[in-house]
């Protein structure tokens, strides 16, 4: 006989959209079990050069303009939220960047955010693990068009068919950034297929001193779409 609480559990999954409950019955045992799946969400940050790292002033990359707020209300609405302070500090290095991402085990069940830098790794992190995640969404990707950095960080080959593995890439960009972000998202555009554009104007790089607030309900709003 099956438990009684199955259908209760049932209109549960019904009243909570952000969590998946699995329910498979073993009859030999006529028990029941229940698997509790929580999405997550990873929000890769992006670079700071060596003046801004040593500010100190300034917080953490990982803490930094609307990262901390965004966690927070991510949390809020039930997913699980990690904003991890990647490797390298100034002087990123991919290989390290990746062996950190891919300590959280990303599935169809992790949402992806990165803001500029950030962006640009997710894309080759995406082109060349072949993993399948959940949605993907890109604030200002940069991918380093004049060479600032490392020349091997973006070192890749963009696969146009990587939002076949996603649930969907989302660009957000802003009509006042600086010209290496139009530049990557020109790349991007003329390589990948089916991606999202949203366009705003008056918020410059998504940075605090730009948008001059720590919320972005914009883009909490498609995360929880």
């Amino acid at each position: 006989m099956r438990p009684y609480f199955i259908e209760e559990i049932a209109r549960m999954v019904l009243a909570i959209g952000t969590k998946t409950y699995i329910i498979t019955t073993f009859n030999i045992f006529e028990i029941s079990y229940i698997i509790y799946i929580m999405k997550t969400a990873i929000i890769i940050h992006g670079y700071n050069n060596k003046s801004e790292f040593l500010d100190e002033s300034r917080p953490s990359s990982s803490n930094d303009h609307w990262l901390p707020w965004l966690q927070r209300q991510l949390l809020l609405n039930g997913i699980e939220a990690q904003t991890p302070e990647m490797p390298g500090f100034y002087e990123p290095n991919y290989e390290k960047w990746k062996d950190l991402l891919d300590k959280f085990e990303p599935d169809l069940d992790t949402m992806l955010v990165g803001h500029s830098c950030g962006g640009g790794f997710l894309m080759r992190w995406l082109s060349e693990s072949n993993k399948k995640v959940g949605k993907v969404v890109l604030v200002a990707p940069w991918l380093d068009p004049n060479k600032k950095i490392d020349p091997n960080f973006f070192n890749f080959e963009i696969d146009p068919n990587i939002v076949s593995r996603t649930n969907g890439i989302i660009i957000m960009y802003s009509t006042d950034d600086n010209s290496e972000i139009f530049k990557s998202i020109d790349m991007l555009k003329s390589k990948v297929e089916n991606l999202q554009i949203k366009e705003f104007t008056g918020k410059g790089h998504f940075i605090l001193n730009h948008m001059k607030t720590e919320k972005f309900p914009e883009l909490l709003a498609i995360l929880l779409e």
